[in-house]
């Protein structure tokens, strides 16, 4: 079953790398068009239009997906890509939380706000011991796994967004979960960056 999804997953990039190369904009100019979607995402998040934030959240994610696929397709995969494409990610990812700064969320426990720094620091630091692990040589090949990866992160803050137009305290609960996984999962790459060193 997952090996069916994933062989219609590399069909469906193929055909998207196909299409999109016919366009002429390299990889790395598609990955740098990303901020637009995500922009305009920002605007009607902080209008509290959720629905039309969500949409355009949602292009941005597939301007992510076509990057890739033009750049296998064409032949064209890089360092310097790969490099824009992680620098990228989490620009879109940031420019989304600072917008839930904006939003009248209800308090759970604690005020929204706290939440939301918990959150963006567990996305941070997921992606930092990673690369810092790779950068002290503790490991050979770059640390993936734990409970909650960015597209998971991403895909439940998608779920938040289309929620919140019928009662945004779906969307704190959603921010709170993600808020929590996220440093579960840094937490996680950290033990594997330990037990590494020790092997």
């Amino acid at each position: 079953m997952l090996f069916a999804i994933r062989e219609r997953f590399s069909k469906m990039s193929v055909n998207i790398g196909i299409a999109f190369s016919k366009l002429r904009l390299t990889p790395n100019q598609w990955t740098i068009l990303t901020i637009i979607p995500t922009l305009v995402a920002l605007y009607f998040l902080v209008q509290e239009s959720f629905l039309l934030a969500a949409l355009f959240f949602l292009i941005a994610a597939f301007f992510d997906l076509i990057d890739g696929s033009v750049a296998r397709v064409t032949g064209k995969v890089t360092k310097l890509g790969a490099y824009l494409d992680t620098v990228m990610d989490r620009y879109v990812e940031g420019i989304i939380i600072v917008g839930l700064l904006f939003v009248s969320l209800p308090a759970f426990f604690v005020p929204a706000y706290v939440w939301i720094f918990i959150y963006f620091f567990g996305s941070m630091m997921s992606t930092y011991v990673k690369a810092a692990a790779k950068e002290k040589e503790l490991v050979e090949k770059e640390l993936r796994g734990g409970v909650l990866e960015r597209a998971e992160r991403l895909i439940l803050l998608f779920v938040g967004l289309v929620l919140a137009y019928f009662n945004t305290a779906y969307l704190v609960y959603i921010i709170v979960v993600v808020a929590v996984l996220s440093n579960i999962t840094a937490l996680q790459r950290i033990g594997k960056a330990v037990t590494a060193k020790k092997e």
